[in-house]
Order: C-alpha cells, then structure tokens, then sequence
C-alpha cells in the first residue's frame, strides 16, 4: 500500500517590507502553540515513522555499531586557570557531563573537587543544558547559566565553591557574563522576548538584582550584545554586532563602575574585535579590505585615527581570529581554503604552524593563562580523530596531549582523504573534501553522500566522525562541497554566495556532484544530498 505524507494546508499571508508585499502560504507554521501546527508536526512524524519501519532493525544495528566506537567514559585534557586546573568528566550510562578541578600544585592522584555535577542539576527537569561558566578572580565564585525550557532561555546562578551555597537570587533571561577584579561584581547581558541578548547590566553581589544598574542598551534590533574579560584581566568587553558590523565598547575590569568607552564608533559594514596586551589593544578590522587586517592602538586612546598597522589586508589570506598573550599573539589565518596559525612574538620572527595533511580542521583550545607559554590547539581531520596538542612558542615543539578514541580497531591508514576542485560555468574553482575506504575503485560504483552549508561566510567543518565511519565501512564516499556563501576561501567566497550571488550557492553544489560522478568518484544514481540549517535551503532548492 503507498503511503503519502501528509501535505500542509496552504494559508495565505501578506508581510509589506520596503514597500513590498510578500506573500507566504505557511507563516502559519510558525505558530508553535497552534494546536494545529502540533497536529501537523506529528502527521510528519508518523509518516516518518512508517516509511522507514522496513529499516528499523538496520537503524538499531547502526546504533549500537556506531556507540560502540565511543569511549563513553571520558575525561577532558585539564587546562590551567590561575591556581588551579579544570576539567570535566562524561560516564556510561549518564546524559550530562560533570565539571572539576583541583590545584595546580595538587599531585595528580589528588582528590578532585567537583565543580559542577549537570547530572545532579537535571535530576528533576526534562530538559537541562549548562550555558555560561565563569569563575572569579580569586577561584571562590562559580557564575553559571543553566536552560530547563530547549529555548536557549538560561538562569544565572552564582555558587560559592568554598560553601557549595547560593550567594545570590537567580537572574533569568541572562545570554553571557563577566567578573570584575573585586569578584563582588558581575556584568551580565540579558534577553529580550525574541531572544536578542540588548542590555548589560550590573550587579553586586548581596543586592537584590531589581535594583541592578543597567549600564548599556542596544535598541538597533539588528544587533547582538555579548559581555566579556581580556585574557588579561584588565578590560570588560562589551561588543555589539550585526551580521556586517560592530561597535565594541572597553571598561576597566578594577573599577567596575567607571562605566565604558568606544574603540570605534559604528559604521556600516565596519567589523572589528579587541584583544588587550600590555599597553596596546589588538584591534582585527576590516576597515581596508573584506579580509581584515591587524592594527595596534593605545589602551588610552584607541580610536581609529591612533591605529597602526601590524599585519596588512591580504586578497588571498583571510584574518579570522587574533588572540594575545603577555609574550605573543596568536593569528588564526584562512588560506586556500584551509586554517593556519601565525604566532607574532617580539622578536620580530613569525612562524607558522606545520601541518601534515592535505584536508584538516584547526581550531584553538582552552588558553585561559594570559602568561602561557605553550598555545593549545585542536587539530582533527577526515581521518584523525580530534587530537589536542600543546604548542611551545618558543621552542617551536608541539606535544600531542590526547586523541580521541576509536573503539573497535580503527586504522586510518585504511581510508583515503583528499582535497579536489570542480569548475563552476563561470570558471571559479570550488573546493571539494572527499573520503573514502582506500580500496573503494574510482569507476563511478560507489554511493556517494555530499553534503554542504555555503551560508553566512561560515566554512564547513572538516571533521572526524565516529557515525561517519558506518558509512565509510559500507564503500560509501563522503564528500563535502565548499560552496560560495561561506568564507572557506575568505570573505569574498562569503560574498559571490549571498544576496543577488546566492545562486551561485546552488549551481556550484550541482557543479560539485557532477564533478564527482564524472572523475569515477561516485555512481551519478546513487547520490544523497544532505544539507543542514541553511544548508537545507541549498539543498532544497
């Protein structure tokens, strides 16, 4: 017997924006308390659930295939923070995960403290995710956040770790959050009803958060608010950001209730982001080119007109991220469609970090310690599993900390990874990382799953997966296509992909599986596309 999926009703709705009539038959859909919206929603997942009843047992075996290939009880890499050593536990059998330390100075068999058991939290909710965690200057007070609703709707709480007691009334609605130096006062950031985090207030620890001064409010609906410390200590951060633009604000994190001052007003299109360093702050803009530069400005003075070049706007290299330490700087650059990291020291001598493989992702890792010597990184591929390493600037050596497991006997030298490009009609190369079993022929048999996401000037992950390997197993090629709209070539991939070039977004991923069923990767009739947020937009097209 065939089975149809249930079809939404068509209810016609208007929006005029700009003077112009937009018509959408199911803004209906977006009522989630609509009675039958729910009723809609659960006709989808029984049909759902039908069509895929053949493949239950299959999807069961996947299950436990996959699971058995992950460590469950886990223990994170401690990082260091002041005078102590943090890090977090997952257990066989619990959902949550629990959160420790102990002094840095303790001998590794020492009792560890617990400092937050999510576990224990969740005991008596449906739902519980920990947001925000911010310890204070002198390590006694834990500020965190928790969500009880799945609606990223989080309650700050403040615990004294040395009572394990409550030193203030819950405070909802709160997104991020900092410490002064006087571990009394707390900046924090709250949302509106749409979930946009728009006001910073402050408060004193022992006061009723009623009377808490609100110090900042961001009445552009276009922009974001996130409050944080310098790795320094110094400076509290206020950034307000849209998607093109930002204005970050700079207050003393000694004198709290000095208020704060403007790096650079706003301008249209104008990104920028601060880092602090001795008398100097780190300024990453895109004030000369849509790929940033670095700049230098005085701590007492730091608008525009002070600013001083340290790291040029480059065509084919992107700035993502500058990231200071007393004695260094950390740049993350993106180049070719891959990530590198840049160290500037005093010296004068730049060095990049040296990577083994053609296809990777790099991102950095817990650096709290603004006196480090050693940076912490990330570094996983398609066929490593997500390695941390510690990286000693001066010497130039990485030690590998911890990789994660793979249960079960898994041998990367078994798969192949690799990076190839596919032609677009107007003669744009467009990235495509594949992997695939070592023995899998290129004639055009294998299945392929391509997969993409092209949208707000993000680069895909290039990531290991357990889950993946099931498919991999089975002579499956994986492949992801790095479509114009996000910023894995910089940020004029970002550009050639969105607005009046979203097209090319669509046309580049057909592009990308032709490619691939061409050159013997993949059998044309045998191809699944998967596309995730906005990538499901690309792929629905």
């Amino acid at each position: 017997m065939t089975v149809h999926p249930p079809i939404a009703p068509r209810q016609p709705h208007t929006t005029t924006v700009h003077g112009r009539t937009l018509s959408d038959d199911y803004f209906w859909l977006r009522q989630r308390d609509d009675p039958a919206v729910r009723t809609y929603l659960e006709a989808e997942n029984a049909w759902t659930d039908r069509v895929l009843a053949p493949t239950e047992e299959l999807q069961q075996r996947l299950f436990a295939e996959i699971k058995s290939r992950i460590r469950e009880t886990d223990i994170s890499v401690p990082y260091r923070l002041r005078r102590f050593v943090y890090f977090s536990q997952t257990e066989a059998g619990k959902q949550h995960v629990t959160y420790f330390r102990r002094p840095a100075d303790a001998p590794e068999d020492s009792a560890d403290e617990v400092l937050l058991d999510v576990n224990r939290l969740a005991e008596h909710e449906k739902y519980l995710a920990v947001g925000t965690m911010r310890i204070s200057v002198d390590d006694n007070l834990l500020a965190y956040t928790t969500d009880n609703t799945g609606f990223r709707d989080y309650l700050l709480h403040v615990l004294d770790l040395r009572t394990r007691q409550p030193v203030a009334e819950t405070i909802p609605h709160v997104r991020s959050v900092a410490w002064a130096n006087d571990n009394a006062t707390l900046f924090y950031v709250v949302d509106n009803a749409a979930k946009r985090p728009y006001r910073l207030f402050r408060h004193r620890l022992g006061t009723d958060p009623s009377t808490d001064t609100l110090v900042y409010e961001e009445r552009d609906e276009r922009f974001r608010l996130d409050v944080q410390r310098t790795r320094s200590g110094r400076f509290v951060l206020l950034e307000a950001f849209s998607h093109t633009t930002a204005e970050i604000r700079v207050g003393s994190a000694d004198h709290p209730e000095q208020g704060f001052r403007v790096v650079a007003e706003r301008r249209q299109d104008h990104d920028y982001r601060v880092s602090h360093r001795g008398e100097s702050f780190y300024i990453r803009t895109n004030d000369r080119g849509r790929n940033y530069r670095l700049v230098t400005a005085p701590v007492a003075d730091p608008g525009p007109a002070n600013w001083t070049e340290v790291v040029p706007h480059r065509d084919d290299v992107m700035l993502e991220r500058a990231r200071c330490f007393r004695n260094f700087c950390v740049l993350t650059e993106r180049t070719g469609g891959l990530t590198r990291l840049r160290f500037l020291t005093d010296d004068g001598r730049d060095h990049y970090l040296a990577l083994p493989e053609p296809v990777y992702q790099l991102v950095s890792g817990d650096n709290h310690e603004f006196d480090a010597t050693e940076y912490r990184f990330v570094y996983q591929s398609l066929t490593t599993p997500p390695s941390v390493f510690d990286f000693h600037v001066a010497r130039h050596t990485r030690k590998l900390l911890k990789r994660t497991e793979v249960l079960g006997g898994y041998d990367k030298d078994d798969y192949v990874a690799e990076r190839v490009h596919a032609v677009a009609a107007d003669g744009t190369a467009i990235p495509i990382s594949i992997v695939h079993r070592r023995d899998v022929p290129r004639d055009g048999t294998a299945p392929l799953f391509l997969t993409c996401y092209g949208a707000y000037g993000l680069p895909h992950p290039i990531a290991f997966s357990h889950a993946l390997l099931s498919l991999l197993e089975r002579g499956v090629v994986y492949a992801i296509a790095h479509v114009r709209g996000g910023s894995d070539l910089g940020k004029h991939w970002h550009d050639a992909g969105r607005m009046h070039q979203k097209r090319n977004s669509f046309t580049d991923f057909i592009t990308c599986a032709e490619h691939l069923a061409r050159e013997g990767y993949a059998d044309s009739r045998r191809m699944l596309a998967e596309g995730e947020s906005a990538g499901g937009l690309l792929v629905g097209a």
